[in-house]
């Protein structure tokens, strides 16, 4: 394991985590995929939200949060996914748990609530999502789901999503878990002999809308897009398609598999950001079904399109090539196709760090990245800040969460994460993040800021004082909270 103390000081559980990318003989072996360690502030979501954001964007269901009233409004409206139809996703619902329901147990309130809600919405599925207190006073959340079911004619489906059992990637194995008991359950509307899924893509500020035009456009059925704008209807019949695109890997592998178990259809690792990985998931699926005329429109819809945007991309590019960024995502399917992107506009990623990623994934990000490249396993906020001083990084990319922290330390910030709303797949969207990245990026108000922060008298090779670390985290939760 490389030396990292002279990288950012941490504590001392905390070395493992974190790596610095160098010619040396061997891998670089980085610890990671275990819970959070206590004390170190960590940014990552808990079970219950990891479930909650996987599952949240079914438009036409009911998603139900059978707890305290915080953890529902902790996670409403916290992914950006649209809609073209049905809008009930958008419409938190919560049990509201009290003292008294946890004394006396919560499932003749939550049997009440499910079936108020049937009755007001009319939905033809209800996610009921189980949190901390539930686990620990041992409410029978699949008993009270079963009856409801029963007494209601539809699913009522429990999702075993308490909050201290794991970590955010046990939340998506319960959302799959979930997933799985829709799938199946009807008939397929067969419209095309060629037929494929965009699993992990949750439409994000409408991205589905940019990509699935462009395999319908090769003469392939999007039989549906797991979770983003799906209904209860098109996931109970996503069983009919020939392969599988799954893009948010650490989110939605497993019920690739499950499928390939279960239905035999086959699954590709894809990405639909940036042109290089919108090409190869094009031209992959085309291979896929092996006809030449769908190779041939693969081709010809790459060669337009990439025509059509690369201009104004070499323009941006002459603005921001050399640029220093740093990523930090939930998952490492982003982190990934980030450090392409940025290749693709002439920026260097100078950090690179995921929530929930696994040792092989930082083994790839290891082989795409350059030596001095900092890689961070589940990262808090007192190591991002000063990782941002010390490797210089003009610009951030994460989530809602570090957005104050990057501007605390001047650096530009761009929200590549669930709540962001502008569109960044497909060839328009990879448009439109070099558009964020030039805006951002050259905005005026840094020359401000880094003369206010350069008397603090940080060099690349010094560590941010601790004490103006903590001061920093204190007003960006002050920050927070006054803008919500």
């Amino acid at each position: 394991m490389p030396d990292i103390t002279n990288v950012v000081n941490t504590l001392e559980e905390r070395q493992p985590y974190i790596a610095l990318k160098q010619k040396v003989k061997g891998e670089i072996i980085l610890a990671c995929d275990n819970t959070s360690i206590a004390g170190a502030m960590s940014q990552r979501a808990c079970v219950y939200s990891g479930a909650r954001v996987a599952l949240n964007p079914v438009t036409d269901a009911v998603h139900l949060v059978h707890g305290p009233i915080g953890c529902a409004s902790y996670t409403w409206d916290i992914r950006g996914s649209r809609s073209s139809g049905k809008e009930t996703y958008r419409t938190s619902f919560s049990t509201d748990m009290k003292g008294i329901d946890v004394v006396f147990g919560g499932e003749k309130k939550l049997a009440k609530a499910i079936d108020e809600l049937v009755e007001l919405y009319k939905p033809p599925v209800v996610f009921v999502y189980s949190t901390c207190i539930v686990g620990i006073i041992g409410d029978d959340l699949e008993a009270v789901c079963k009856a409801a079911s029963e007494k209601n004619g539809i699913p009522v489906i429990p999702v075993k999503s308490e909050g201290f059992k794991g970590t955010k990637s046990d939340g998506y194995k319960a959302a799959c878990d979930a997933l799985k008991v829709l799938i199946g359950t009807k008939e397929g509307d067969i419209r095309s002999p060629y037929r494929i899924n965009l699993i992990g893509e949750f439409n994000v500020a409408g991205d589905v809308w940019l990509v699935k035009p462009l395999f319908e456009e090769m003469g392939i059925q999007v039989v549906t897009s797991l979770t983003g704008d799906s209904t209860a209807q098109s996931i109970s019949q996503c069983h009919t398609a020939q392969l599988n695109l799954v893009q948010c890997t650490g989110s939605m592998t497993t019920l690739a598999k499950w499928m390939k178990e279960e239905y035999g259809i086959p699954f590709k690792k894809v990405s639909y950001f940036g042109i290089e990985d919108l090409s190869i998931a094009l031209r992959e699926t085309a291979a896929f079904f092996g006809l030449e005329e769908m190779k041939q429109k693969a081709e010809e819809i790459i060669a337009r399109e990439t025509s059509r945007i690369m201009p104004e991309i070499q323009r941006i590019r002459s603005r921001i090539e050399g640029k220093r960024a740093a990523i930090y995502m939930g998952g490492a399917a982003k982190a990934l196709t980030l450090i392409k992107g940025f290749r693709e506009l002439g920026m260097e990623v100078v950090i690179i760090g995921t929530q929930t990623g696994k040792r092989d994934d930082y083994l790839q990000i290891s082989y795409e990245v350059k030596d001095g490249t900092v890689i961070v396993d589940d990262a808090n906020p007192l190591e991002l800040a000063e990782l941002l001083v010390n490797q210089n990084a003009d610009l951030m990319v994460a989530g809602v969460k570090e957005r104050f922290l990057a501007y605390k330390v001047g650096v530009a910030f761009c929200d590549f994460n669930h709540d962001r709303v502008v569109e960044f797949e497909g060839f328009e969207g990879f448009l439109n993040f070099a558009r964020e990245m030039d805006s951002s990026i050259n905005s005026p108000v840094w020359k401000a800021a880094k003369s206010k922060i350069s008397d603090i008298g940080h060099s690349k090779t010094e560590s941010v004082p601790a004490t103006h670390i903590k001061s920093m985290h204190g007003n960006v939760a002050i920050s927070r909270g006054m803008e919500a």
